[in-house]
């Protein structure tokens, strides 16, 4: 499981920006942000799917879209299959489920990184919305060798990967 603590969550949204730069995820972020009140602030803090032993969003999904991987990950393993509908966002007990309008960035190359690292150029990657509305959720960088990049960029600390059992 993915955990964030939310006394160690200095609010500085790296983990969203980790998140949204990941190849996989085609510049947006699965992390949810939400407001968090301290003793003397509120702030917004970062959550992320709860991955549930029987999650509410895989029985009201009427096409099937939204899977359990052997390890118990919840994956929206087939976007392809999302119509938009939204039943998962409104039956997520804690609102880690939204509704976006995908966008595809297309990878700014190589050269065009040189130039704009010495200084020659700034370059900004080409963002193409898509009309249809898809569901999004932490899939815990699935696709990544690296793991989840939130834990790997978190500053603090706060995002970390537990076993319930053994947190617990």
């Amino acid at each position: 499981e993915l955990f964030i603590d939310p006394n160690r969550c200095i609010g500085c949204r790296a983990c969203v920006q980790a998140c949204s730069e990941c190849p996989e995820h085609d510049g947006q972020s699965m992390i949810h942000l939400d407001w968090l009140e301290r003793a003397t602030t509120v702030q917004t803090a970062p959550t992320v799917c709860m991955h549930c032993a029987e999650p509410a969003c895989v029985a009201v999904c009427p096409t099937d879209a939204i899977k359990i991987d052997p390890d118990g990950v919840v994956l929206s393993a087939l976007p392809e299959r999302c119509i938009g509908c939204g039943n998962c966002a409104t039956n997520c007990p804690y609102g880690n489920i939204f509704m976006v309008h995908p966008q595809h960035i297309e990878p700014v190359g190589p050269l065009d990184r040189l130039l704009e690292l010495i200084g020659v150029r700034h370059v900004t990657p080409v963002a193409e919305k898509a009309e249809e509305t898809k569901a999004v959720k932490c899939d815990l960088c699935r696709g990544s060798a690296h793991g989840p990049a939130c834990v790997r960029i978190c500053p603090t600390g706060a995002a970390t990967r537990v076993s319930p059992n053994e947190y617990f």
